[in-house]
């Protein structure tokens, strides 16, 4: 069996659903303000579903970013662990409908689910068809660096900043 890559950072959403795309716009955004290391890997991970269980079985520890659709403040940002956001999901809304989630179960039937943090914030529109994110979403980009960057140094990594 091939080696696991360390660290994934995952940013999920819908680009094309204004803020619910949060977690790919601010994975793009780290990519152009940090050298990581060859034991971490930035995914755009979207809406892929299945697609994503290679990454997500091919790493030791997963650190999601996405929205989390609940009635707190918009821009309010979280940490949680697999068994912590669980309960705070909304159910599938068809059999058809295929949650990250499920993905995250997969991996585990599988027995290579990797460990998991999620890093949450709550959107502020989702409604509206719109590549744009509210400002309010592009406000928070450094709040969830600080975050991430937290994460990363709790597993001993410290990335360089980038000069680009």
């Amino acid at each position: 069996m091939a080696e696991k890559q360390s660290i994934t950072i995952l940013g999920l959403g819908n680009i094309l659903m204004k803020d619910e795309g949060f977690g790919v716009h601010f994975v793009r955004w780290i990519e152009n303000r940090w050298r990581l290391p060859e034991t971490v890997e930035l995914i755009e991970g979207g809406v892929m579903a299945y697609s994503l269980l290679g990454c997500v079985c091919g790493t030791a520890h997963l650190i999601v970013i996405d929205v989390l659709k609940t009635d707190d403040e918009p821009g309010a940002i979280y940490r949680f662990t697999l068994a912590e956001i669980e309960p705070k999901l909304p159910p599938p809304t068809s059999a058809h409908e295929v949650q990250f989630l499920d993905v995250l179960c997969k991996a585990e039937m599988l027995d290579q689910a990797p460990e998991v943090v999620f890093l949450c914030i709550i959107p502020e529109n989702v409604r509206d068809m719109d590549m744009e994110m509210s400002p309010l979403m592009q406000e928070k980009f450094p709040l969830m660096e600080e975050l991430l960057m937290k994460e990363l140094a709790r597993h001993g990594i410290r990335p360089e900043r980038s000069h680009a």
